[in-house]
């Protein structure tokens, strides 16, 4: 997703323009869009016009509306994206307060305008449109000549470098021009993952090429930061792995996906960290129930007496069509947060998440234990 605009006031009223790019784009908009904000897009509305003999025509026109939303529904399936409303804005072609569905479009801008934006929302605006933030796998796939930079997200990868550069051949006799031909490749690739590549936060570098490249890269790669002194690279040094595949394209990436060293490297990713932090709070139910517990009367209760070590919680909670519902849960977020606490926001599309939804959707894992909490009544 890319950010085209963003115009937020003090107040936290305000609107952003967003361009969807792919379908994980959508799941996104669709956790941002909550009943009573205000959609701006281009959509298709088929007008009737009638004529002087008493005869009616109808065309379907595209433009651009900005409805107040009522109603959402997302298909995850297929990404589709429809938002039902009211129409809030003059316009020459339909009258205002008539209704309209807006069908949100991969590669065209919207806008989206909301009464307040919590920090929740800004999360999620700035979390979709950092595919660096996103991604917890940085992957070079190469062969002499050619590389591609990816990153991996939870639902796609995304080529953001490709590097292509002429390679001599040997010559009988003499290498130079080949040898410094690849030393210039391997220092563009190099440089690009320098600049792309936050070390500290991916999970995994991988390095996947056929024959001997990777390795000549990898070498280079920590030959540079000896020159350097690269203190980064050299604390991130593990998070490397070399792996075959069979060219530098793209598509070869899901042969090293498959690799089950690359799988039992990957193990702790987002979605391994919410089903570990799932089981932990099941665990602590099971073994000493007073520090462990669901439902958001029993939760802020335990908040209130500074106890809370981990709080889980999903992203449904915060679709509520009710604000004070929003709104106390992206508070409790935020304090928690604030005391020191780990959060964890489950995606509702994960097993992990539908399972946490069956617990009332928000559930807690105490530094000590309080016993008298089980005597006030659930939500």
């Amino acid at each position: 997703m890319k950010l085209i605009s963003k115009s937020i006031e003090k107040d936290s009223t305000g609107s952003v323009t967003l361009l969807p790019e792919e379908m994980e784009d959508m799941w996104h908009v669709y956790n941002l869009i909550t009943k009573d904000d205000q959609i701006k897009a281009s959509t298709i509305r088929r007008l009737q016009s009638e004529s002087s003999t008493g005869s009616s025509t109808s065309q379907r026109i595209r433009l651009t509306l900005t409805i107040t939303v009522s109603n959402v529904e997302f298909d995850p399936l297929v990404g589709l994206l429809r938002i039902n409303g009211q129409v809030a804005c003059e316009n020459p072609h339909v009258k205002m307060g008539s209704f309209h569905t807006i069908d949100l479009e991969l590669n065209r801008n919207f806008t989206l305008l909301k009464p307040s934006w919590d920090t929740i929302a800004l999360e999620r605006v700035e979390d979709a449109c950092d595919v660096t933030k996103q991604a917890e796998v940085a992957a070079v796939v190469c062969q002499e000549g050619l590389a591609n930079v990816c990153f991996l997200t939870q639902h796609m990868t995304v080529v953001k470098q490709r590097i292509e550069i002429p390679i001599p051949r040997k010559r009988k006799g003499s290498a130079a021009n080949h040898d410094k031909g690849l030393t210039r490749f391997y220092d563009q690739v190099y440089q690009n993952m320098l600049r792309l590549i936050d070390f500290n936060f991916v999970k995994a570098i991988i390095l996947a090429s056929p024959g001997f490249v990777k390795d000549q890269l990898y070498d280079y790669i920590f030959d540079q930061a000896v020159k350097t002194d690269n203190k980064v690279l050299f604390e991130n040094r593990s998070k490397f792995i070399s792996i075959h595949c069979s060219s530098g394209h793209k598509h070869a990436l899901n042969e090293v996906m498959q690799e089950p060293s690359i799988q039992a490297k990957l193990a702790d990713t987002k979605a391994a960290r919410e089903v570990q932090a799932l089981e932990s709070f099941y665990q602590m139910l099971n073994s000493d129930p007073d520090r462990a517990f669901y439902g958001y009367n029993h939760v802020a209760l335990a908040h209130d007496r500074g106890a809370i070590s981990t709080l889980l919680v999903t992203d449904e909670l915060f679709r509520s069509a009710d604000i004070q519902t929003r709104t106390k849960y992206v508070r409790l977020v935020e304090d928690v947060r604030a005391a020191n606490g780990r959060v964890f926001i489950f995606s509702s599309l994960h097993v992990s998440g539908e399972q946490l939804n069956q617990l009332t959707g928000v559930a807690a894992i105490l530094t000590f234990p309080i016993p008298d909490i089980e005597d006030e009544p659930h939500d």
